[in-house]
């Protein structure tokens, strides 16, 4: 699929595919620990992170024109290491911060953003989803699928560069926006909605 791309993309999704593998395979420790109403505890959680993110967000789109563009690739980065800090606090509230793994992290931060994508590892079990672990050479297919959705993503967060003002409200309403859509989907993941099987390979 990725060859489809042109050359001038290519090296742009490649760095994209890579700071999503890095950031995906250094699941954060957790800051939370298990409480007796963890849904609460993870609503606060992520209008807290959301806001975090919103603001770096905002604050990342402000520079105009070729500055600005240059800051696109670290927003995202930025943007996703607090989702996955996130991601890994809720699993805390759930006591279940020592199961995450580098496939439920992937679910969790790119799932609404490209949800064709996760069936590649996703599949129905009766009433329930089971999340296959991924090999390496698995996971790295399933990074690239995901690497060109962001990059797609990329282009059209670039071209708000060049209006600073509206770009940045724009860019930090989307990243509080993308933040609770995570928030949600690690919830739904941890209270059983989504299990695991297999183990990676």
């Amino acid at each position: 699929m990725a060859l489809t791309y042109s050359l001038a993309v290519q090296p742009i999704l490649g760095r994209v595919v890579d700071a999503i593998e890095d950031v995906v395979t250094g699941v954060p420790k957790s800051h939370e620990r298990s409480v007796k109403d963890p849904d609460a505890a993870a609503r606060k959680l992520a209008r807290k992170a959301a806001t975090r993110a919103a603001a770096l967000s905002g604050a990342l789109a402000l520079p105009p024109g070729v500055f600005g563009m240059l800051t696109v690739l670290p927003d995202l980065v930025a943007i996703w290491r607090i989702q996955a800090q996130l991601v890994a606090d809720i699993a805390g509230l759930y006591g279940k911060d020592m199961q995450l793994t580098r496939t439920h992290m992937l679910y969790c931060l790119f799932r609404h953003a490209a949800s064709q994508l996760t069936r590649d590892f996703v599949v129905r079990a009766g009433e329930r989803f089971v999340i296959r672990q991924l090999s390496g050479g698995a996971l790295r297919s399933v990074l690239t699928s995901v690497g060109i959705s962001v990059t797609q993503r990329v282009a059209g967060t670039a071209a708000s560069r060049w209006l600073p003002v509206v770009g940045a409200a724009a860019v930090a309403g989307y990243a509080y926006f993308d933040t609770l859509q995570v928030a949600k989907t690690a919830v739904r993941m941890l209270e059983g909605t989504v299990l695991e099987v297999d183990s990676e390979k």
